[in-house]
């Protein structure tokens, strides 16, 4: 944890960024039935039933030293997919970057 707070804390340079990447698994719901009106005070109701519309991948990149944050939906959490979402990193939204070289921190 020491080593991803130390990275954190280098100074900006445009040459190297910290972009920080995470993934989750998402279940995609739907509603089964119309939701009861609120009423005066009370917060809008949902019932308990729903529908399971399947799954999704997010990607999510983040820049740890400036306000960059990108966020990729896929069907499957597969390798292919992971290697889009960096080859799509690193050739569009960091194709600017000189300097190339990626540091792998896994979080436990």
């Amino acid at each position: 944890m020491e080593d991803v707070l130390e990275v954190y804390h280098r100074p900006f340079d445009p040459d190297r960024p910290v972009v920080c990447l995470d993934e989750a698994s998402k279940q995609l719901i739907g509603e089964t039935r119309r939701p009861l009106p609120p009423e005066p005070g009370q917060p809008q109701r949902f019932d308990y039933e729903y529908v399971r519309n399947g799954t999704v991948n997010v990607f999510v990149f983040v820049d740890a030293h400036r306000p960059w944050r990108h966020a990729k939906v896929t069907d499957r959490r597969a390798s292919g997919d992971f290697a889009a979402c960096m080859r799509d990193l690193v050739d569009t939204h960091y194709g600017h970057v000189r300097q190339a070289g990626v540091r792998r921190v896994i979080r436990s």
